[in-house]
């Protein structure tokens, strides 16, 4: 059996140890996606159902349509609203802001969009006066002045009361080109709107692997680079204005105040403090916008225009004027406060800065964008700290502070960012579409509804989460013996009481998990998508999870310990199930739940509500195979202590389903793991590789905290497990399950899951290596080149004879997630070739200029008929796991000291046994009539 060594993964850069690294600030890179501004981008084609599918789904419709409504009743979003799909708008670019503190998404254009500044909340159109703009005028009389955005918005012509509707909006875009490279972006206007000046503006913001301060940081920094081609010198005004908005009709509401500010080192500018400004209650905001005043380089501020509406004070069409008249805002600064907005009413503010450049020379101007929002509320009512705050405080004027401190450390989270990309870009082995693919799926951990908070209770009740800490003693590993069943035992007992006693430590808070000592760098959350609102969805963090293990390995251990602590809860209320309707029970203990919550995270775990997850094959596997997976990238042993007794749990819970004691559990005919449009009977590729490396990851945990017991125990499961396994093998891939159904012999694109984290793990095969190259070869060959012509990646079913499967929603899908997770199996078994070739379908149907339109915002899959299903999904992080497979971290193989006799296993099997049974679900309530007409009916059309 193979063992890891806990010596971490080594593929990152030691930025403290490293030289810096000098960023030339008007060459993008080389190999960016890039895009014209004038390109209008690809009008987006949302999946949709037929009639008759709509028809054969009315229950559900019904019953989902319900739910909706009931939630609406209560103030609340739902999961999902289908009845409302959301606005989605093509042209989209790399994110502003650090991670967890909010995101402002803003499009190749130059547009800012996609406000996600508040829990689960987003605001999709931009905010048209929130734009760069340049005036410039050369001693020859020439002048040319344009907002940085190609033509005039169509919201703006239509307006009738937009001030901003004056203003010069006279880039054609057509010599223009954005370049991106997560987290950067390049803005290149060659020769517009002055033909003899070129301008080159980099967007940068703070995203930086293994760095826990300055990557929490709310922020983002412009720097313009203006290179004069002409003879006589150009005296350029460039200009940043910004609305008093936090995206929709927010502007409007009135109340909101803006105010001068300035720094140390020429640092200055203007904070727009939002007011208290949703009908939910969420937090109040401050805006900095700021430039840096140097020996070139004049900084003057506008701090208030009217941008529409009636208020009082400088229109946005004066404003304009002003500078096209003065040069600057000298002249303009009134004295004394200025007055909160009126109702209707909507400001902006504006920093200019004024250069002139030399005939021949380049000159720079640094511009930064901030926003200060200390508090994270929840529909629960609970509040929490964002991470941020640890090192600026809870005032919302620390805007200005962080405005001033990204435009005086920017180089050198420049230089961090470039010594992590260089090795990757230049490497010769990679295709060109490949690195850049990588480093901008990552958009997702800056504007997938990312929360961070800063590791506290909720501000309104301090209490301690759990009262000892579950984990394993920590002198185990020295120990002779544990028996971790006894340790297990007590903690059930525990945690029944307090859900008896409705104690506030039934959570699933993992910050109590940590040792004495160790830092808690805070807790992370994220959407399983934009219109799927619910946080670390876990099936499918399964996939993505590998970009956190390589880019922030600490957020990924707090993820973990969170979901360790979740599978000792226990709530008994009662869900109503929309695929079904049934109730289920919210949360049992030991199973693994579905997700972190929505309304009350951490407390009101699985909002989640299509079926009952309680009896869900994947997510316990899961559990397992991703703690011992970081264990093996961080060496950390305190986690896996900590964990560990969650992982025997989470197994000891599965055994109830091996319903006739071969070893191997059995799915239900329902569908029961990831794939929940798609149902499996019996032992399945997917869910039994997963079982079956699930038990060699728990034996190789155990082994390493010194749990000679289960270490035994799991690994004759897992040599047990492994032969039904293979039973399932066909001669040329794995069958979908065992069940002689129609779609039983389906090629599933996902069948070598569990081998695929076995072999990243450093454990022994699933399956037989001749097998399994055998399988990837068929994958390959259905899955791959007989869908769409090989170039819109790997097709979830096909069936032997090379048509798609079309039984279940799911089965016809693309899914990103899972070719790139199949192309990462494909390289660890030495097929980088094809690898490549199955992954590059992805980006053909995400980022090039032929596809869906949908880059920075890759859906969880797409269908034949190129029709998206998802917008901006968790699970195309996974990516990353090619990273992992073409640069693992170091494995060596350790022997097993001594092995007990079979009857000492036995007797030891004794205490697994008992906490099993504990475990065990209650036993379903037979079917009514109505329920097994619909099974014949409704569901047997998925199916």
């Amino acid at each position: 059996m193979e063992r890891a060594a806990c010596n971490g993964h080594e593929n990152s850069i030691n930025h403290a140890k490293a030289s810096p690294v000098r960023v030339d600030p008007g060459v993008p890179p080389s190999m960016p996606w890039h895009r014209k501004l004038n390109w209008e981008g690809k009008p987006l084609s949302s999946f949709s159902l037929s009639t008759l599918e709509m028809l054969t789904m009315a229950p559900i419709g019904y019953r989902f349509w319900r739910y909706v409504k009931e939630e609406e009743s209560k103030g609340r979003k739902p999961i999902n609203d289908f009845f409302h799909p959301p606005k989605i708008l093509p042209c989209q670019g790399v994110p502003l802001g650090g991670i967890g503190a909010g995101s402002i998404g803003r499009n190749y254009k130059g547009e800012f969009q996609r406000w996600q500044l508040f829990p689960a909340e987003w605001q999709e159109d931009p905010v048209q006066a929130n734009q760069f703009s340049v005036f410039c005028s050369r001693s020859n009389g020439q002048k040319f002045s344009s907002v940085l955005r190609p033509g005039c918005p169509d919201a703006v012509k239509e307006s009738s009361d937009s001030g901003i509707r004056s203003w010069d909006w006279k880039l054609d875009g057509k010599n223009c080109t954005y370049h991106a490279l997560f987290p950067r972006a390049w803005t290149v206007y060659d020769g517009e709107p002055d033909p003899e000046l070129k301008i080159v503006c980099r967007q940068i913001s703070p995203f930086i692997p293994h760095n826990y301060k300055e990557s929490s940081f709310p922020v983002s920094v412009f720097t313009f680079e203006l290179t004069n081609s002409g003879s006589t010198a150009v005296d350029v005004n460039l200009l940043f204005t910004w609305t008093n908005s936090v995206g929709g009709s927010s502007e409007l509401s009135g109340g909101h105040s803006n105010s001068i500010f300035t720094k140390k080192h020429g640092v200055q500018g203007v904070l727009l403090n939002h007011k208290q400004v949703t009908a939910n209650g969420q937090s109040p905001i401050t805006f900095a916008i700021a430039s840096q005043e140097t020996e070139d380089v004049h900084v003057s501020e506008c701090p208030c225009f009217i941008v529409s509406g009636n208020g009082r004070g400088l229109s946005a069409e004066k404003m304009w004027c002003h500078i096209k008249e003065h040069g600057s805002f000298d002249q303009l600064v009134p004295d004394g406060n200025i007055l909160p907005s009126e109702k209707g009413s909507s400001i902006g503010a504006a920093v200019l800065s004024s250069v002139t450049v030399p005939s021949y020379q380049a000159r720079t101007v640094t511009f930064s964008l901030a926003w200060a929002c200390p508090e994270l509320r929840f529909a629960s009512g609970k509040t929490y700290h964002r991470r941020y705050t640890k090192f600026y405080g809870f005032n919302g004027d620390a805007a200005a502070d962080l405005a001033h401190d990204a435009i005086m450390g920017h180089q050198e989270w420049e230089s961090q960012i470039e010594m992590w990309q260089h090795p990757i870009l230049q490497d010769k082995r990679l295709p060109d579409w490949y690195p850049v693919t990588l480093f901008n799926e990552l958009y997702y951990l800056n504007a997938g509804g990312t929360i961070w908070t800063d590791g506290m209770p909720c501000i309104q009740n301090k209490f301690s989460t759990i009262d000892e800490k579950f984990s394993s003693n920590k002198t185990t590993a020295q120990s002779k013996t544990i028996d971790t069943s006894v340790i297990v035992l007590d903690r059930i007992t525990t945690a029944l009481d307090k859900t008896r006693s409705s104690s506030a430590s039934n959570a699933a808070f993992g910050p109590t998990l940590l040792e004495e000592g160790e830092e808690n760098v805070g807790q992370f959350l994220y959407l399983e998508g934009i219109e799927y609102l619910m946080w670390n969805t876990y099936d499918v963090h399964f996939y993505a999870s590998y970009a956190l293990i390589t880019t922030f390995p600490k957020l990924e251990l707090s993820i973990q310990r969170d979901f360790s602590a979740a599978i000792m809860m226990d709530d008994q209320e009662k869900v109503y199930t929309i695929v079904d309707g049934k109730w289920a029970t919210r949360k049992v203990i030991g199973a693994v739940p579905h997700d972190i919550g929505l309304h009350d995270p951490w407390f009101e775990v699985n909002a989640y509500n299509l079926h009952g997850t309680s009896n869900w094959k994947d997510l316990n596997p899961k559990f397992v195979l991703q703690v011992y997976r970081d264990f093996i990238a961080t060496g950390d042993m305190a986690f896996c202590r900590a964990v560990w007794p969650s992982v025997y749990v989470a197994m000891a819970f599965m055994e109830q389903f091996d319903k006739d004691g071969d070893g191997m559990i059995e799915n239900e005919g329902i569908p029961d793991q990831t794939y929940d449009m798609w149902s499996v009977t019996g032992v399945s590729a997917y869910t039994g590789g997963l079982w079956v490396a699930a038990l060699e990851a728990a034996s190789a945990m155990a082994h390493e905290v010194g749990d000679k017991i289960s270490e035994d125990i799991f690994w004759a499961k897992y040599e047990k497990a492994k032969k039904v396994y293979s039973t399932l093998w066909n001669g040329s891939y794995l069958n979908y399950d065992n069940s002689d159904g129609p779609t039983s012999s389906s090629i599933l694109a996902d069948q070598l899951s569990g081998h695929w984290y076995a072999r990243a793990c450093g454990l022994a095969p699933v399956l037989d290596e001749e097998k399994v190259h055998t399988a990837l070869e068929k994958i390959y060959n259905f899955n791959v080149l007989q869908f769409k012509d090989g170039k819109w990646g790997a097709v979830n079913g096909m069936l032997p004879n090379g048509r798609v499967d079309t039984t279940a929603i799911m089965s016809k899908e693309v899914w990103p997630g899972v070719t790139y997770g199949l192309a990462a199996t494909m390289i660890q078994e030495g097929m980088e070739e094809i690898a490549f070739k199955t992954a590059r379908g992805v980006y053909e149907a995400v980022w090039s200029q032929e596809g869906l339109g949908c880059a920075f915002q890759t859906p969880e899959g797409w269908t034949c008929d190129e029709k998206y299903r998802s917008i901006s999904y968790m699970r195309p992080l996974a990516i990353w796991a090619m990273h992992w497979a073409l640069s693992p971290p170091k494995h060596v193989k350790e022997a097993f000291t001594s092995r007990r006799s079979e009857d000492d296993i036995i007797k030891h099997h004794i205490g697994y046994k008992n906490v099993s049974e504990i475990l065990k679900l209650p036993k379903e309530k037979s079917r009514s009539f109505l329920h097994i007409l619909y099974d014949h009916t409704c569901r047997r059309w998925w199916t």
